[in-house]
């Protein structure tokens, strides 16, 4: 490999292309060390896990959809409830097992007050499962 001399002659001029045997070399031998090595990365680690059956639980919870129209006025599954009641029957609710889901449901037109009173009231029962549910929107 020269790199250049005083003559004016093709011959002495420096060479101006890269050598890439030696790079694809390196190459090659990390191909060959990443093929050997990648199925020792994915090893897993063999356990005797213990056998155990178990019967799958079908039974789904109960759900009890809680309305609020746009005057502010409450429908525990469709049948009209006082705000006075409803801390008590969502107390009892809260205490059977397994714990219902509530579904809340509130008129577009409702005032956040009234939905921010029934989630207190839920959440001061202990209810922990809340959903609300929503229509979605058509194209």
């Amino acid at each position: 490999m020269a790199f250049g001399g005083f003559s004016d002659n093709d011959a002495s001029r420096p060479m101006a292309e890269i050598n890439m045997i030696p790079l694809i070399d390196v190459m090659l031998v990390l191909l060959v060390i990443f093929i050997v090595t990648a199925p020792l990365l994915t090893h897993a680690i063999r356990v005797n896990l213990p056998q155990a059956s178990a019967e799958v639980n079908l039974e789904k919870p109960e759900t009890i959809t809680l309305s609020i129209d746009a005057n502010g006025v409450l429908y525990w599954d469709q049948t009209p409830v006082e705000r006075a009641a409803l801390p008590a029957r969502l107390a009892q609710a809260a205490r059977r097992e397994p714990q219902p889901q509530l579904h809340l449901r509130a008129e577009r037109t409702t005032q956040y007050q009234d939905v921010a009173q029934v989630l207190a009231a839920v959440q001061n029962a202990g209810i922990s499962r809340v959903s609300f549910v929503t229509e979605p929107v058509r194209p």
